[in-house]
């Protein structure tokens, strides 16, 4: 006789086995945020403490960081999952935080890059000493389904329009600080236009974006500032590394300190390029849902403000963030609008668009581990070389045998190159 077979047991659900943020949460729990983008991130936090939630952005970057998400996360996964799993975990062994009243949040693109899978790294991460805390998710694919945080029309409206304030300071700050007269004028300017754009959000005037830029472009005019030319340097690449200090190991401060321009495209050019690839998957591989018509009636909208909020920069004698349209062009000339796994192709287009403008030296942040970046990023280089004439592109990898030393050296030679076409070009 056949033995019989032994009983199957039913496979748990993976995600049963970790906490779960639910909607009582929000009266109980604190949510520790990455610190990816301190100005905008910053801006964030505080429109949302505003909405009862008891949100803290998280500044430590010190290599204890490193050393935890080192712990947790395997060295062969991308660089950005290891910083945030490592600033989650130092955050939480600094005795700050009650680990039973405390969540944290992650944002998740939806796409193929690994950004994806950060919340069951994070989860992995977190149940051998932190069993307790749940992890939240902020994505707009319906990932984490389950998750007591809602994303409300007006939390999406909130949080773009913060964006677009976020990148207008980020860019005007940027060009006043190498040349104020006055030492802190322009962290001054920023200090106080933080204070009334959170003031304008709780005015519930956030949607009147002409009058706040307007107030912000008045302020930073009053930054006197020396009349000097310095090298212009862009900063492109994966999202993370390209805005985050701790992944970049302070990459705009430390062009401040080299004499430098550092000029960073929009976070809103991400936002946009999401939204678009969204409409492109329909026309391209016929990838249609409900959701397109929506994704595109969205992206209409967020480029005729962002294009309204251009034209007062040049109005007001700032040179503006790129127009998003112009980025596709800039794309098509490189690299085809289907290739878009990661970053894709909004990493040719901005350098070639920072090229047209001016800015012909580009640092390409490029994190390990990160295959799409290093295909669309530095595939791209030779391409872009080519195509203009004074291009000047290296591109930095930022991993944890990385040192800020070599990083720095590698970075300092390709300005050497840049002020000896700043002398070419000027004759």
């Amino acid at each position: 006789m056949k033995k019989k077979d032994k009983e199957q047991k039913p496979v748990a659900d993976f995600r049963d086995e970790y906490p779960k943020f639910t909607k009582e949460m929000k009266h109980t729990h604190k949510i520790l945020v990455p610190d990816m983008l301190p100005v905008h991130f910053g801006i964030i936090v505080e429109i949302l403490k505003k909405d009862g939630w008891d949100f803290e952005l998280l500044h430590n970057d010190s290599r204890a960081v490193i050393d935890e998400g080192l712990k947790h996360v395997h060295n062969d996964t991308c660089y950005p999952a290891l910083c945030v799993t490592g600033q989650f975990i130092d955050a939480l062994k600094s005795g700050k935080y009650d680990a039973e009243r405390t969540a944290v949040m992650i944002t998740q693109s939806g796409g193929g890059c690994r950004a994806s899978n950060y919340i069951p790294l994070i989860r992995k991460a977190l149940k051998s000493e932190f069993p307790h805390v749940p992890v939240v998710s902020l994505n707009f694919a319906g990932l984490e389904k389950d998750s007591g945080f809602p994303v409300t029309l007006k939390t999406l409206a909130k949080m773009a329009f913060a964006i677009f304030y976020g990148d207008t300071l980020m860019s005007l700050y940027n060009q006043c600080k190498p040349y104020e007269t006055e030492e802190g004028a322009s962290d001054k300017a920023r200090e106080e236009c933080i204070k009334y754009i959170l003031g304008e959000f709780d005015r519930k005037k956030y949607l009147h974006y002409k009058r706040i830029t307007r107030h912000l472009l008045e302020r930073f005019q009053k930054v006197e500032r020396k009349k000097e030319d310095k090298v212009k340097v862009g900063i492109v690449g994966e999202i993370y590394v390209k805005y985050s200090p701790l992944g970049n190991n302070h990459l705009e401060e430390f062009l401040l300190s080299e004499n430098c321009e550092p000029v960073v495209p929009a976070l809103m050019d991400f936002v946009m390029y999401c939204a678009v690839n969204n409409v492109n998957d329909a026309k391209l591989y016929n990838k249609k849902s409900a959701a397109t018509p929506v994704f595109n009636i969205v992206y209409k909208y967020l480029h005729h403000v962002q294009k309204k909020i251009i034209k007062l920069t040049e109005k007001y004698g700032f040179e503006p963030l790129h127009d998003f349209e112009h980025l596709r062009k800039c794309a098509d000339k490189v690299i085809h609008q289907g290739v878009k796994m990661g970053e894709g192709w909004l990493i040719p287009a901005e350098m070639a668009a920072l090229a047209e403008t001016g800015t012909d030296n580009i640092v390409c942040a490029q994190p390990f581990g990160c295959l799409p970046n290093h295909i669309a990023g530095k595939g791209t280089i030779r391409t872009l070389k080519e195509m203009y004439k004074y291009e000047n592109i290296v591109a930095i990898d930022y991993d944890t045998s990385a040192t800020k030393v070599n990083q720095e050296n590698r970075i300092k030679l390709m300005l050497a190159t840049a002020r000896e076409n700043y002398g070419r070009i000027k004759k």
